[in-house]
């Protein structure tokens, strides 16, 4: 059984198969937490500052009592307890493996995700369910410009934030963070459809109009919370991605050869931010284990620099002529031999 010790990423720096040295894994530690420690103040930042759009969202329903700005400002509530689910997210996530979590903390992420989505549909039924509402009763609006005003602003601070989030989320790998900044975006989809309704009731009077674009709004904002959901029960009912299966598929092909004859058995999860993979490898008759163990890990490296992030590889190293004896009837996932 090999199991590699380095991450991907360093075949510029390293030899094909060659594990770190202390030096290495030293450098490799610090850069992870180097990540975290990015991954953490960009998620204080957007708690802080949607904290503040809270209030400014807020005064401006206090100033306007327009159901589309309540409705906006509904999110951006949602959205203060949906950050502070994945600032928790990201700090259980960077504890290390213990006895009882072998494979470490990650998949936390993916209950902060899907409690970001779950909040966002609460909002979404919470918009429609007042909207609906006021059609019935009546609405009174007022200072329309004034609170329009106000909206642009917060939609404004939102983009800038929400754009910083997700790029600072692909550059860490991390989707925690990734999902926060969608979700901030929504807040500012939602504020220009907020200006959009202001405009139009301020310039035509019809007070419907309000509740109905407040509708819209809430149905749009719950499409981004289903697929919120969806990432999270993917993630954690270990739903196979259909292009890392090929990609890991292809790079075995093209190393099996006159050492190694063949493979099979292959399964792969993703934790959050690493990628585990493992299959035997089946090698040609008489090869000593040193020589078995040096292929192995040569074609570890190859196979983590297909990917970005934490990736770890196992390989079950078979001897050919003893394979079809002690495998005549498999018991894994996948059991097609190549």
């Amino acid at each position: 059984m090999v199991k590699p010790i380095y991450r991907s990423g360093d075949a510029g720096t390293e030899h094909p198969g060659k594990p770190e040295g202390p030096d290495d894994a030293g450098r490799a530690e610090n850069a992870g937490k180097s990540g975290m420690n990015r991954s953490e103040r960009a998620i204080r930042i957007s708690l802080l500052v949607s904290m503040i759009v809270f209030a400014i969202k807020f005064s401006a329903w206090i100033y306007t009592g327009a159901n589309s700005v309540l409705s906006d400002a509904a999110e951006s509530f949602v959205h203060v307890f949906a950050v502070g689910f994945s600032a928790f997210g990201i700090y259980f996530s960077q504890k290390p493996p213990d006895r009882d979590h072998p494979y470490g903390h990650e998949r936390i992420g993916f209950f902060a995700v899907g409690a970001e989505g779950m909040l966002i549909l609460i909002a979404a039924l919470t918009i429609c369910y007042q909207s609906i509402k006021s059609l019935i009763t009546g609405l009174e609006v007022f200072n329309l410009e004034a609170g329009a005003g106000i909206i642009f602003v917060s939609a404004l601070i939102n983009l800038i934030l929400g754009s910083w989030l997700i790029r600072t989320g692909k550059q860490e790998n991390n989707m925690i963070i990734i999902g926060n900044g969608k979700h901030t975006l929504t807040d500012v989809y939602t504020s220009s459809g907020v200006l959009v309704t202001l405009f139009l009731v301020s310039r035509t009077g019809l007070m419907f109009l309000d509740s109905l674009v407040a509708i819209a709004l809430a149905m749009y904002i719950s499409l981004e919370g289903y697929r919120l959901v969806k990432y999270a029960t993917t993630g954690l009912m270990d739903q196979g991605d259909d292009k890392t299966d090929a990609c890991i598929r292809n790079a075995l092909d093209r190393e099996v050869g006159d050492v190694m004859k063949g493979w099979h058995d292959l399964r792969h999860r993703n934790t959050g931010n690493t990628l585990w993979i493992e299959f035997h490898a089946l090698f040609r008759a008489g090869i000593d284990l040193e020589e078995a163990h040096r292929e192995a890990t040569i074609l570890e490296k190859k196979i983590m620099d297909e990917f970005k992030g934490n990736t770890v590889v196992t390989i079950h190293l078979e001897p050919e002529e003893v394979h079809i004896r002690h495998h005549r009837k498999y018991r894994d996932g996948d059991s097609s031999e190549k």
